[in-house]
């Protein structure tokens, strides 16, 4: 697909995490919710079945309404999505921490204005920013060599800029390739890589291991990448297919991801398949003026928090101070607070100059007697019986 045509439309995307935790509600019906819920999910009979039946109607008025009373915000969709002019305007910060391990082992790349860092009169989209966060383990070789050279692999790729996506792939698995040839580094390190890169209002996100782009659309989280676990089903049936074997999560009873750059001790010949891959997932959006900024972070961050709840930290932070660099900050504290027993490094993507607007709650004509995890326990019982 070209860079400098319009791209095809966005790639379903991952909605996960959604929480909403501080909505109000009565604390001793929230009790006698939570416990019929409970026992609705063990499969028994709720005790009393008039507030089961409240709670149905509830989430079903709340479903209709797409969950949208979140902290202090509203979710909506913008009329104008398709045909908006919106064209963003790129900020971003970053933090890194250590924490608790001996070494830090992440690196992480911000360029918010690509074609003055290439120095190049290219024929793509502007504007362009390139962003990547790439988290090592068995040494910080791997992560460094990424980081230093995968945008240029990118760029140098012959399928670059007529189709970008292509050039991505291509990209990644040149990277492993080339640091497997250099003798002067230690090629049993390995990293996970996550990139996002966009052109114009696209932003095309390639992701290899378990680091995770959210984006936060006006509050919500939208999760843009899949973390690449050994466990997950997809994830472990290709490595079962190609020989490989899971032990307590670990893929070969080794690694806590199912893909990564490096780690040459557990592949094959270069060209050949294996369990440990180094082709990235691809996911891509157009950008809206809903679309107020990106998050992307390495394990050490989502091991402690969620989505949503990262997304709420930084518009929180954003709203105050409108500074991406001090609400990387502000995560990568609450990561260390809430006991990550990780490395920590955090990317903040702004989509426009000013700061995230405050937004109304409209009064709401249901009165609701269930909490937000009451209603959460709620539609998962539901979704695991449909």
């Amino acid at each position: 697909m070209a860079a400098g045509m319009d791209f095809s439309p966005p790639f379903a995307v991952l909605e996960g995490g959604y929480s909403r935790d501080n909505v109000s509600s009565t604390e001793n019906q929230n009790s006698e919710n939570l416990d019929c819920l409970k026992q609705t999910a063990n499969g028994k009979p709720p005790r009393h079945l008039s507030v089961m039946r409240h709670s149905m109607n509830s989430m079903r008025m709340m479903a209709a309404a797409d969950l949208a009373m979140d902290v202090g915000i509203v979710v909506s969709k913008s009329p104008s999505d398709e045909k908006s002019n919106f064209l963003p305007v790129f900020r971003s910060g970053s933090s890194a921490e250590g924490g608790p391990k001996q070494f830090m082992e992440d690196e992480h790349i911000c360029i918010d204005n690509l074609i003055e860092h290439l120095g190049s009169t290219a024929n793509f989209p502007t504007p362009a920013a390139f962003y990547g966060v790439f988290d090592g383990h068995g040494g910080t070789d791997a992560a460094s060599f990424v980081r230093n050279n995968i945008l240029r692999f990118i760029v140098e790729d012959s399928h670059f800029p007529i189709c970008v996506e292509k050039a991505i792939q291509s990209a990644f698995v040149k990277a492993d390739y080339a640091f497997a040839d250099d003798s002067e580094l230690d090629i049993s390190s390995g990293t996970t890589a996550l990139t996002a890169l966009i052109f114009g209002r696209t932003l095309i996100i390639a992701n290899a291991g378990d680091c995770r782009a959210v984006l936060g659309k006006r509050g919500r989280a939208i999760e843009i990448s899949k973390d690449h676990k050994p466990n997950c089903t997809s994830e472990r049936l290709r490595i079962e297919k190609l020989g490989g074997v899971i032990y307590d999560g670990y893929l070969n009873g080794q690694l806590s991801v199912a893909r990564a750059i490096g780690d040459w001790h557990m592949k094959g010949p270069k060209g050949s398949a294996c369990p440990l891959s180094a082709e990235p997932e691809l996911q891509e959006r157009n950008l809206t003026e809903d679309d107020e900024f990106l998050i992307l972070g390495c394990d050490g961050l989502w091991d402690v928090m969620s989505s949503q709840c990262a997304v709420t930290i930084a518009r929180k932070e954003l709203m105050l101070h409108n500074d991406p660099e001090r609400c990387s900050r502000e995560l990568v504290r609450e990561a260390l607070k809430r006991n990550t027993c990780d490395n920590v490094t955090v990317v903040v993507v702004c989509f426009s100059l000013d700061p995230p607007p405050r937004i109304e709650i409209p009064q709401s004509r249901v009165r609701r007697s269930i909490s937000a995890e009451g209603l959460n326990l709620l539609k998962g019982v539901l979704d695991s019986n449909s």
